[in-house]
């Protein structure tokens, strides 16, 4: 709990003063990447300072003047603050629209083009969609939590459609992202973080047209997403079950 205190304190104290330089700059100039670096700066800081470490896989093979649609899985409320700053460039977020009623922060989402998403509203859930395709046009990242919320047992939940509808669409290398670590530390429906390591697997990049259907496309990301989660968190067969819809395709 304390360590969560820690946390929440260094935001609760930082996000106020970054606000105020972030917001000033922005509006004087209307460049939002000094405010976006802040308060990814902040972000990441406020997790270190509870003890967690982080490992960075396969970053380096990446070019960062691609624009790219990261695709993660999702254990930990840890994940955003710990992954969104590793992302080269900026990265917009489709994130659930609740959020976009907080002070401060909702304002700053909005101005970085993070996309709102109604988890329960079906046509909402296609607005956003379209919201996200035309962010990428913009040659802005787009980084997405495929599952669509977070995973209890961290093992990957099922996926959601959408998020491989826009990479058809927009024809932009997907790139799978492995979170391993964050499930231990802070996982769903506890407050309290541990201190441990915690890992980012960027895996290469796949482009969409290699595969002839959504469905392969989603298989692809959750094979290679799974092939680094501890083998606990697996399941069985999924590997075989992608080669042979690849197969298909």
């Amino acid at each position: 709990m304390i360590r969560t205190a820690i946390m929440l304190t260094f935001w609760g104290l930082a996000m106020p003063l970054a606000a105020l330089v972030g917001f000033s700059w922005t509006f004087l100039t209307g460049d939002i990447r000094l405010l976006y670096r802040i308060f990814n700066w902040g972000a990441f800081a406020g997790v270190r300072l509870t003890g967690v470490s982080v490992e960075i896989v396969g970053l380096d093979k990446l070019d960062p003047a691609r624009t790219y649609i990261f695709m993660s899985n999702h254990a930990s409320n840890l994940d955003p603050p710990i992954q969104i700053p590793l992302i080269p460039r900026r990265t917009s977020v489709l994130v659930k629209k609740e959020l976009f009623k907080t002070p401060i922060l909702g304002p700053a989402m909005r101005m970085a083009s993070l996309v709102p998403v109604d988890r329960g509203n079906r046509d909402a859930g296609i607005e956003a969609v379209e919201a996200a395709k035309a962010v990428i046009q913009q040659g802005i990242n787009m980084t997405i939590y495929v599952e669509g919320k977070r995973s209890f047992d961290g093992k990957l939940l099922p996926f959601k459609k959408g998020p491989f509808y826009l990479a058809m669409e927009c024809g932009v290398p997907v790139v799978p992202m492995t979170i391993v670590g964050t499930h231990y530390a802070m996982p769903k429906k506890r407050f309290a973080i541990k201190p441990g390591l915690v890992k980012v697997i960027f895996h290469p990049a796949i482009d969409p047209k290699d595969f002839g259907s959504r469905e392969c496309l989603m298989e692809k990301v959750r094979t290679t997403i799974e092939s680094s989660l501890p083998e606990e968190y697996r399941q069985p067969n999924s590997t075989t079950e992608a080669t042979e819809l690849h197969r298909e395709a």
